[in-house]
């Protein structure tokens, strides 16, 4: 069947597709996640981390083979990921996430969306290098659809997202064109509107956009479906 590599999204580490990887090994897939640096139990300080390093720890977990699938702010290593070497993953997936215009930043495409759902929620610390988000929102924006008990598990374990890779441009070209994409929306998501969803794949080949009705959390809400429809994308591949 296939390879997945499974990256996460803002304040998230690789512990929010515990129940991902399972569902996906029940349907015969190999996958596994990895920590984006200074997320999850990376050490790497916040202050430290570029778009490139993010874009890095991707490149070298993936392997020509792999499927490459972005929840959020995931989508842009990725996407860096496909420019600088095409030929070292196999397609990309974006899980109600960020697809990059070039030239632009994610806070740039977040900019571009006409409903912002999530800015007043927001925490920069003091010295501007990372944010959180308000802890009293996060289970209404994040998880409102989610087993108490995956609730609980992500609210011990979220932490600070370093902001430069956010802020920072991304070029894409024919290199980032070439590479087989399929997005997946969040038909409920309370943190990217679901309607910017749909325009960030408006041109992409219907057959390649699905749709799951769940929150931003859909690894969480519901892990078979998001594995069934994982599925059936390495299928059309």
């Amino acid at each position: 069947m296939a390879d997945f590599l499974l990256i996460h999204g803002s304040c998230h580490g690789a512990w929010c597709w515990r129940d991902v990887i399972p569902a996906l090994a029940d349907l015969g897939h190999s996958a596994r996640a990895i920590d984006l640096p200074g997320a999850g139990d990376d050490a790497t300080p916040l202050a430290g981390v570029t778009l490139n390093s993010c874009r890095d720890a991707v490149l070298g977990a993936a392997s020509p083979d792999t499927i490459v699938v972005g929840h959020s702010w995931g989508g842009y290593p990725i996407s860096a990921a496909a420019e600088h070497a095409p030929s070292a993953l196999r397609a990309l997936v974006y899980l109600c996430a960020y697809v990059p215009v070039s030239g632009c930043s994610m806070v740039d495409m977040r900019k571009r969306a006409k409903r912002q759902l999530i800015m007043d929620a927001v925490r920069r610390d003091d010295k501007g290098i990372a944010y959180t988000i308000d802890p009293a929102r996060v289970p209404d924006l994040f998880y409102h659809d989610c087993p108490p008990d995956a609730v609980a598990f992500a609210l011990s374990r979220l932490r600070p997202q370093p902001i430069a890779p956010q802020v920072t441009p991304l070029t894409t070209g024919g290199n980032f064109a070439s590479v087989p994409k399929a997005y997946i929306r969040a038909a409920n998501d309370r943190t990217i509107a679901p309607e910017y969803q749909v325009e960030m794949a408006k041109d992409w080949p219907a057959a390649s956009v699905y749709t799951m009705q769940t929150s931003h959390s859909a690894f969480f809400a519901d892990p078979v479906g998001l594995a069934t429809h994982l599925t059936k994308i390495a299928r059309s591949l």
